[in-house]
């Protein structure tokens, strides 16, 4: 986040950048925290609705795709994603 930005702000500008997808954000939907190389992140996930754009990959990505739950569980995730999406009820249709 940059500094004084609201959460809406910070993933609205986010996912622009990384997906080029112009969003409303919704409720927050859940938490988590990572262990950091000098602390711990805070992840802070929530429900967005696409309103434009196009979905293409950022600069730190090689890919991008909208899967449903069956693919999804073909592909490599960071630990825990999974278990959190599933928690949150936030997995894609199968």
């Amino acid at each position: 986040m940059e500094p004084d930005e609201t959460d809406e702000t910070a993933v609205t500008r986010e996912l622009a950048e990384e997906t080029g997808l112009s969003v409303t954000v919704g409720r927050l939907v859940g938490h988590v925290e990572r262990a950091a190389p000098n602390g711990v992140y805070s992840i802070f996930d929530y429900e967005c609705q696409v309103t434009s754009g196009l979905l293409r990959a950022g600069d730190d990505a090689s890919d991008v795709a909208w899967v449903d739950g069956a693919t999804l569980d073909t592909l490599p995730t960071t630990d825990g994603l999974v278990e959190a999406l599933s928690q949150w009820n936030c997995l894609p249709r199968t």
